[in-house]
């Protein structure tokens, strides 16, 4: 099983489920296109795919707070489903509308998206940041700040925001002249993850007390590149090690999955409960 952590009075697996190949969001379109990601996600298979990860040891998932993961976590829960869930909000939905939305889901904690973040600190617009997070308190459940860039959470902290913790992206592609996330430009197949900015968020989420979250663990899945399966167990193993070593004992990861071709939920939680257990 994947060892849990205390995240604000729930147990939490400290590898959980990231939902953007569920809703189409690929990175890796030379090796799997949105279209065939959303294909093969129909609600059921969701479902299906949720329970499975419950049996796993997963207690916990990313969900975007857009219409089809609602209904998808109604389903679920409808049906006995047990994983708890931590909303990132759908930016075509405003905040206020969108916090009423998740909190009939009931989630333990929700975060301002990374995107939205990013652009509204380049814009200058930290106050509509900070009345959209004001927004998402309606939720009554703890609130994050995703982004993507390290410096956004050091200015959080010394300026006082009001979150309890960060979505922290291990890569930041708008400092190096990248587009912002697909969720908004619907745009990834030139987007592209820069390694070394693994170790500058890795920096920063060891500085700050606040629990942190690590996605793009695997740059998108940009890190299984030019790789044979045989080859990409070992590669997913050694983004967890190095991953795990570099967050604290109390923070998480999340990742995401696309099981058509093989079994990602099994082999992840296997590597995550491999090199946890060894820690």
């Amino acid at each position: 099983m994947i060892p849990s952590v205390d995240f604000f009075g729930h147990q939490v697996s400290r590898l959980f489920l990231g939902d953007n190949p569920i809703n189409g969001h690929s990175y890796i379109p030379e090796i799997h296109t949105g279209e065939e990601m959303m294909d093969y996600f129909t609600a059921q298979r969701v479902v299906e795919c949720l329970f499975e990860a419950e049996k796993l040891g997963y207690t916990a998932c990313l969900p975007l707070a857009n219409g089809f993961m609602q209904r998808v976590i109604r389903q679920y829960r409808n049906e006995g489903g047990t994983i708890q869930m931590i909303f990132q909000p759908f930016p075509a939905i405003s905040v206020p509308v969108n916090a009423r939305q998740m909190k009939a889901c009931e989630p333990i904690a929700v975060y301002h998206q990374g995107t939205t973040t990013d652009g509204l600190c380049e814009a200058g617009q930290v106050d509509v940041l900070l009345e959209n997070i004001e927004a998402l308190r309606a939720v009554g459940v703890p609130v994050g700040l995703g982004t993507h860039v390290p410096e956004t959470v050091l200015r959080s902290e010394e300026e006082g925001w009001p979150v309890d913790f960060y979505m922290t992206c291990l890569h930041n592609s708008r400092k190096r002249g990248g587009e912002a996330s697909s969720f908004i430009t619907g745009k990834t197949k030139h987007l592209k993850f820069f390694m070394e900015d693994r170790a500058e968020m890795f920096r920063v989420i060891q500085q700050v007390p606040k629990p942190c979250v690590a996605f793009k663990v695997l740059a998108g899945g940009q890190m299984l590149y030019d790789k044979t399966p045989e080859e990409v167990p070992g590669v997913v193993e050694e983004a967890f090690r190095e991953t795990f070593a570099n967050i604290k004992p109390t923070d998480l990861a999340t990742i995401g999955f696309f099981q058509r071709d093989k079994d990602q939920l099994r082999e992840n939680a296997e590597i995550a409960a491999r090199v946890l257990g060894e820690g």
